[in-house]
Order: structure tokens, then sequence, then C-alpha cells
């Protein structure tokens, strides 16, 4: 994965939990289906406004809730490879490394609006707002993690790491 990530906001406020990201009612969908309803309970048009490459940007306690991993999963389809948050639910967290997704905390979340112009540094542990010329500081990503998620996940990184072994 690059140590500089570039994509465009997706801001949503505190307590985005697994249920608005993944609504059960379509749960028995196939993904690429439920996929269409993620977030719908707070942004109807999100998954058709989520361009491949978007960072979603929330508040505090994302992902709480249930520990199912479809939540990271509709994101993922979607096309977000990354997400920052002043704060996540563990498992949510774990869930979103797991699938590939890199999760990012950033304490200064509510400077950032919706469509501004990120670039994250992941190595550095800041983030430039491309749009207001702000920088934010944000956790380190060890390489680990990054190689992890540059995989596709925990499964990805196995399956390649045991096809050579």
């Amino acid at each position: 994965m690059a140590e500089i990530i570039t994509g465009r906001a997706l801001k949503y406020g505190s307590n985005i939990n697994t249920d608005i990201i993944s609504p059960p009612a379509y749960m028995e969908l196939a993904m690429e289906e439920a996929a269409k309803h993620a977030m719908s309970p707070v942004d109807p048009d999100f998954a058709s406004t989520v361009r491949p490459g978007d960072i979603l940007v929330a508040e505090n306690n994302l992902g709480s809730g249930s520990s199912r991993e479809t939540a990271p999963l509709t994101l993922s389809i979607l096309g977000i490879r990354t997400i920052i948050a002043k704060s996540y639910a563990r498992i949510f967290y774990r869930n979103c490394i797991n699938l590939g997704i890199l999760a990012i905390e950033c304490p200064d979340t509510e400077k950032i609006s919706k469509f501004d112009e990120l670039e994250v540094d992941t190595r550095e542990g800041s983030i430039l707002n491309k749009t207001t010329g702000e920088r934010y500081p944000c956790d380190k990503i060890p390489p680990h993690i990054l190689e992890l998620v540059a995989c596709g996940g925990l499964v990805e990184s196995l399956k390649q790491k045991l096809g050579k072994a």
C-alpha cells in the first residue's frame, strides 16, 4: 500500500453503527446488492455518491454494534479503502484491517468537510486537507499493517504467504 493516500472525503458524524453502515434489512441479499444500501439510514445517496478511492470520515465511535463483517465489506465493495475517525469500536476496526481497509484514528475529523480532498501520509502520521490547506495529526501506520491492507486483508495475505511456502 502506498505511504501517501489521496481521496475525497465522505463525512459523517458520531455513533455510525454497523446497522447504519450495513442495514440488517438487506443482509439476505448478495453482498454486491446489499452494498447498494450502505449508509442508507443516514444518507440514502451514499452508494451512488461513493467513488473508488473515496475516504470515509467520521467522528467518534465508528462501527459500534454487531461484530459482523458485512459493514466493512459493503464499504469495500463500494470502493472505500481508507477510513478516518476519531475513535472506532475495536471489533469494527479490526474487521476493517482484516478485510483490507485501512482504519486511521485522527483527533481532528470535525475539521474535515464532505468532499474535501485529503492526502494521508501513513508513515509520518499526518493528513493534509488539500481543500483548506490544514494539516491534522493521525496514527502512524506500522509497515506490517500497511502490508496486510495492501494484500487485500488477512485471508488474502495468508493465501499469498502460504502459496509461496
